[in-house]
């Protein structure tokens, strides 16, 4: 499983670290933070215990109103499991109490570099975590945000799958990844494309060499993860293999439990690759609103068919 640990929240969000300085490599495993009010009154039969807590304005408040003997008991109850770290949303002001129990338990106690609306702290955390700590794998392929469409483009080396991408990226599309691309699953149904860092930016061409997109083009040519909606398979021409059918028969691929819609495109000299791979996201994006070009075209045959009958 993927790990993170406290020091890279006191990273990514700048907060500020009042105890547990020597334990900030204290490891994160779970994707939701907590926040733990039942637990404060008494109640520790669901208490998540590896997640991050969170305390915000209610939770700090109910504390300052106990009494010190009964703060003592409800605190230390608490810090007894061991979380990875406390984090308050709400100020420092009347703290003592906390960052006592948190050094000599030895547990990051945190704060947010200024006061926030703990509702709105928490959604911003979770999808951090969330996304850090997904299941991932790399792929060799491209992958491409194609009027807001997230694409991953497979195909055997040599295919022209980076030359597709750079015609795409010319006709205002944008690079995510390509050689690598990283998977990541964010839930049971989203698919995140990625870059792994070292080709960030980059695309490479035959016969051309290495590229910086944004260099070449501007940061509208670039973007850095995309939710993945189609996967396109460029594969080597085959006579009489591509059928005219109304509507193609869907099919799928499976990345680490997610099926992703996926279509087979043929390559042939002067064939428009790219120009097929906007239409596919296109009409995957109108089949998401309802509407299908197949179902139109026969209802309008049904109904010259019922009007010709009547006739």
């Amino acid at each position: 499983m993927k790990k993170i640990t406290v020091e890279n929240l006191v990273e990514k969000f700048s907060l500020k670290v009042l105890a547990g300085e020597s334990k900030l490599q204290n490891v994160i495993t779970q994707s939701r933070v907590h926040r733990p009010g039942l637990e404060f009154v008494g109640h520790f039969d669901f208490f998540p215990t590896e997640r991050v807590q969170i305390l915000g304005k209610k939770e700090v408040t109910y504390l300052h109103r106990l009494s010190k003997e009964e703060r003592k008991i409800r605190i230390g109850n608490i810090v007894h499991y061991h979380p990875p770290c406390f984090i308050v949303t709400c100020g420092e002001e009347g703290l003592t109490y906390l960052n006592q129990h948190c050094v000599e338990q030895g547990i990051p106690l945190l704060l947010t570099n200024k006061p926030e609306i703990t509702s709105e702290f928490i959604p911003k955390l979770d999808a951090y975590l969330v996304k850090e700590l997904a299941p991932e794998i790399a792929v060799h392929g491209v992958c491409m945000n194609v009027s807001g469409i997230g694409v991953l483009i497979r195909g055997n080396s040599g295919v022209g799958k980076s030359e597709t991408a750079h015609t795409l990226i010319r006709r205002g599309h944008r690079l995510v990844a390509d050689d690598i691309v990283v998977l990541k699953k964010l839930s049971h149904q989203t698919i995140l494309g990625t870059h792994d860092e070292k080709t960030k930016e980059f695309l490479a061409l035959r016969s051309i060499g290495l590229l910086n997109v944004v260099r070449l083009y501007g940061r509208k040519a670039f973007q850095d993860e995309t939710r993945i909606a189609l996967d396109i398979n460029l594969t080597r021409w085959e006579k009489d293999a591509l059928y005219n059918d109304l509507d193609q028969e869907v099919h799928s691929t499976d990345y680490m439990g997610v099926k992703i819609p996926s279509i087979e495109i043929q390559l042939q000299p002067g064939r428009d690759v790219a120009g097929l791979i906007e239409a596919a996201a296109n009409n995957w994006y109108l089949k998401q609103q309802g509407y299908s070009a197949a179902e139109e075209f026969l209802s309008r045959i049904e109904a010259e068919i019922t009007n010709s009958s009547i006739e």
